[in-house]
């Protein structure tokens, strides 16, 4: 039987189109659809029968292997109960567009999609089918048209015969902009792995998905070094990873002085503070802080009032707004060179406040 085919532009799609789309994947029926990096056959991703369909097309023998969500808007990372901001950061920077995101979770309906707790899920750039997707009443997947051994099809007429013949609809677009298929990155807690190369670099998506943090006193010897060692330890813990493992999501973490010296190491009190609460400084040099180190920077956080009113002062304008307080409530953590290693443990204590208050906008 010789499938339906209809053409369309890459805008959104009329009332017609969208209820014939509907009516095919609802009797469980494939239908290819244009993307911007190759063709896509799609199915109801809540129906075995559809699914079992696709993995024949495909020529796997397994039905119940993972399967992509394909979303028209990006409110559709709602539905997972819990996804990390580094997953939102690339969500944001790089959809609609040729990136997969596997996530930990599964959504109601994406059961039979799903495996071993994680979900893929992909926004199209595609004007027309990401229209399509956002208007169906049930989620769908979609897989490249063709078998598991060739190449995908970037153009309908490229399809082979056997494989158009298990269609019930075509919807032709023209060519695919972009003939090649989505990268595939799984993000979640431990997680930063990429699981297709495509048309994106892991280390651009690492540098996306991650923040570039700083953190200022006078000399860089008692405060930032306790700062960057207590924030390093705090955002590996949330991503349940090592103080290390943080740059494989992207994250960069860094101390300096207004008036420090170059390579003086940590007050010994500091070290001893800070290793109480299992962080380990002891390695620790000062650096100053310079303008050129501070730009690259997406956020900066001093010690006191005093600090912040220097550093920016540094900087061009537009740029110093990524200069803050440590403490959101406004108030200075006083220096504690000099003091006891009470002062010193409950400096540590103030600036893991800090930090707690902060973390749930750095991951």
């Amino acid at each position: 039987m010789t499938p339906q085919r209809i053409a369309i532009e890459d805008r959104e799609v009329g009332l017609e189109l969208a209820r014939s789309v509907e009516s095919a994947l609802a009797k469980d029926g494939l239908v290819l659809l244009p993307t911007e990096t190759v063709y896509g056959v799609a199915a109801r991703a809540d129906r075995h029968e559809a699914l079992a369909k696709l993995a024949t097309l495909k020529g796997y023998a397994d039905a119940g292997r993972p399967w992509t969500w394909h979303v028209g808007t990006p409110d559709a990372l709602s539905a997972f109960e819990s996804v990390l901001l580094p997953a939102r950061r690339l969500a944001e920077r790089y959809w609609p567009g040729p990136l997969t995101l596997v996530l930990p979770g599964v959504p109601r309906g994406l059961e039979p999609i799903s495996r071993d707790g994680w979900t893929g899920v992909r926004l199209p750039a595609h004007r027309a089918t990401a229209s399509l997707l956002a208007s169906l009443p049930f989620p769908v997947t979609m897989t490249s048209a063709n078998r598991a051994t060739e190449p995908p099809a970037a153009s309908v007429d490229s399809i082979p015969a056997e494989l158009v013949e298990a269609l019930e609809l075509i919807v032709d677009a023209g060519p695919a902009r972009l003939a090649e298929p989505s990268s595939v990155l799984r993000v979640g807690r431990g997680k930063f792995e990429m699981l297709r190369s495509g048309l994106h670099d892991v280390e651009q998506l690492r540098a996306a998905a991650g923040l570039r943090l700083g953190f200022a006193c006078t000399g860089n010897t008692c405060r930032s070094p306790m700062a960057e060692g207590l924030a390093r330890a705090a955002i590996a813990k949330r991503l349940e990873t090592t103080p290390a493992g943080i740059a494989d999501f992207g994250y960069a973490v860094r101390s300096m002085g207004i008036f420090a010296s170059v390579g003086a190491p940590a007050a010994q009190h500091a070290i001893r503070a800070t290793s109480e609460r299992g962080v380990d400084i002891a390695d620790h040099r000062s650096s100053p802080a310079l303008p050129e180190v501070i730009a690259e920077l997406d956020h900066l956080y001093c010690m006191t009032q005093s600090h912040v009113d220097a550093l920016r002062m540094l900087l061009p304008p537009g740029k110093d707004s990524a200069v803050a307080l440590l403490d959101p409530d406004g108030h200075d953590i006083p220096d504690p060179i000099g003091g006891s290693a009470s002062d010193y443990r409950h400096c540590a204590e103030t600036i893991q406040a800090g930090i707690d208050a902060r973390l749930a906008d750095w991951v």
